[in-house]
């Protein structure tokens, strides 16, 4: 009677689990905590809310524990979604592309041309080339504000401006952390 109480019994060895009864690793975890991330640079979980589901990601025992802290999240699109609801051309994406990387040179005056020039014509360029200025923008009053001290970011803004035109280049969105989005 006892090795029944504490479940050693054979018919309750062959008992099966339901799959999110499961045990999860920490590569299972990995992939959510990943989404947990996305989802705040998007914008769709503030601070306070990341801390507290990849807590509950890195604390969860079963594989529903873990499917319960991205449930509400959308997935990520596969394809490029655009407000005009057309893909961008090959040359869309070039001129796009090139809004990002002339801003390393000519820091906001680059993207602003091409914003005005190209922006007309295609809406995408117009959205990258206002996430160019825009962020350029940011580092020139951060520059300014720090008396040239905030100067040492170029070096970062290099890079991302680099990042930026090669999603940019391949038809995605890019939109930089951490700026101020004085232009729409």
């Amino acid at each position: 009677m006892a090795r029944r109480a504490f479940g050693t019994d054979h018919e309750d060895m062959d008992s099966s689990y339901a799959v999110g009864d499961l045990r999860v690793s920490d590569a299972e975890r990995e992939p959510v905590i990943e989404r947990l991330q996305e989802a705040y640079a998007e914008g769709r979980i503030d601070h306070d809310e990341f801390d507290l589901r990849v807590h509950l990601a890195m604390t969860a025992k079963t594989r529903n524990d873990l499917g319960a802290v991205t449930r509400d999240l959308v997935p990520v699109p596969s394809a490029p979604v655009h407000w005009d609801g057309e893909a961008p051309t090959g040359e869309d994406r070039m001129l796009a592309a090139v809004s990002h990387a002339v801003a390393i040179p000519t820091l906001f005056v680059g993207p602003l041309v091409l914003m005005l020039v190209s922006g007309k014509r295609s809406g995408y360029v117009r959205r990258q080339a206002a996430e160019a200025v825009n962020f350029h923008v940011t580092l020139l009053l951060v520059t300014i504000v720090t008396f040239g001290i905030g100067g040492a970011l170029y070096a970062v803004a290099w890079i991302l401006s680099i990042i930026a035109a090669i999603f940019a280049l391949s038809g995605q969105t890019f939109r930089y952390p951490w700026i101020l989005r004085l232009i729409k």
